[in-house]
């Protein structure tokens, strides 16, 4: 780039030569641009760390101040660095410049040079902040492309969830079991099925949620698992409340309260438990669902398909910033815990 430029420049500077009727050196006016460009090609990298280190849309006018010292300085650096360089290999006009420190002097307080040094300066650091820009922008692009597919692939899960033949043939001989028992109890089933369905469908294009809007989505779940287990499930909610404003990955919560159910009270004849709880802890969201099932078998590590979902998820929303726990419970049963960046959607 830095040699498009100089030769750019000295081609204009030869033809307007050839003009005016001046014999001049192709070569020496070449190698005079070029070592004049170079100079600015090598101080291009600091520049550029510049440009990283003092982002125009950071701190402003701060960043602003910096980066019209740093192209005053180095403007004048290069001016005083290119005079002997210009003086030994470039085209110099030998009746205004007759010596080094006539040049030196003419260009180093040269308003048109300094201007030239500083619209330099500044193009560079206008091209090095879209290049960031440009950077920042794929890359956020790639990470959406990637959360998009881990939501298509929970909503996929969770709509699979729904109409799995065992929940919805369970679901529907509950309905009409209590057609003959309790037909209130079979509507407000019938009507927590539709809301469920309702509410998943509603957010698929979500990518993320409050944890408010998540505990109201698990609220419309285990409310359809109580009424078929009825007193054979019990749910207990202890959550800060200052917890319900952190924004996770939307149905991250619903494949463990799922397998809590399905493996923590649907294989036991006791009444079951689950337990879910939230709080904040600084800068930090702690999550744990806990059942009082069987627990872990030995061979087992908790790796089945919908909590191994829902850790690829992590990995791909929060990197290697977040922690994912699942083990048996100092008494009986599994807990899971989550612990992940407590970000707060802005105002």
């Amino acid at each position: 780039m830095w040699t498009l430029l100089g030769a750019s420049f000295a081609l204009s500077t030869y033809l307007r030569a050839l003009q005016d009727n001046i014999q001049i050196s192709w070569k020496r006016i070449l190698s005079g641009y070029l070592a004049d460009f170079y100079l600015w090609g090598l101080l291009s990298p600091l520049i550029v760390l510049l440009a990283r280190r003092f982002e125009l849309r950071k701190h402003f006018p701060r960043n602003l101040l910096v980066h019209l010292a740093a192209s005053v300085i180095l403007s004048g650096l290069v001016l005083s660095a290119a005079s002997p360089l210009v003086w030994y290999l470039g085209y110099v006009n030998l009746d205004r410049n007759p010596t080094l420190a006539i040049l030196w002097r003419n260009n180093a307080f040269s308003a048109y040079y300094f201007h030239q040094g500083l619209t330099i300066y500044w193009t560079t650091l206008v091209v090095a902040h879209a290049l960031y820009y440009y950077r920042g922008l794929r890359e956020r692009e790639a990470q959406t492309a990637i959360l998009t597919a881990q939501l298509a692939q929970a909503q996929l899960q969770a709509l699979k969830m729904q109409i799995h033949p065992h929940f919805l043939f369970n679901t529907l001989n509950s309905i009409a079991a209590l057609l003959h028992k309790d037909v209130e109890a079979a509507d407000r089933m019938i009507a927590k099925l539709g809301d469920f369905l309702r509410l998943t469908l509603k957010r698929s294009d979500a990518q993320i949620v409050d944890f408010e809007q998540e505990l109201e989505f698990l609220k419309c779940y285990l409310d359809i698992e109580h009424i078929r287990f009825q007193d054979r499930l019990t749910v207990e909610m202890d959550i800060d409340p200052h917890a319900l404003t952190a924004m996770i990955p939307n149905l991250i919560l619903q494949p463990i309260v799922e397998n809590a159910v399905r493996h923590g009270v649907a294989r036991q004849t006791d009444p079951g438990h689950i337990s879910i709880r939230a709080r904040r802890q600084g800068a930090r969201l702690i999550m744990r669902v806990e059942d009082n099932g069987p627990g872990l078998k030995p061979s087992s590590n908790g790796s089945g398909i919908g909590l191994s979902n829902t850790r690829a998820r992590l990995e791909q929303f929060y990197g290697s910033d977040f922690s994912f726990q699942i083990a048996n419970s100092a008494g009986r049963g599994a807990t899971v815990t989550l612990d992940v960046p407590a970000f707060v959607k802005s105002e």
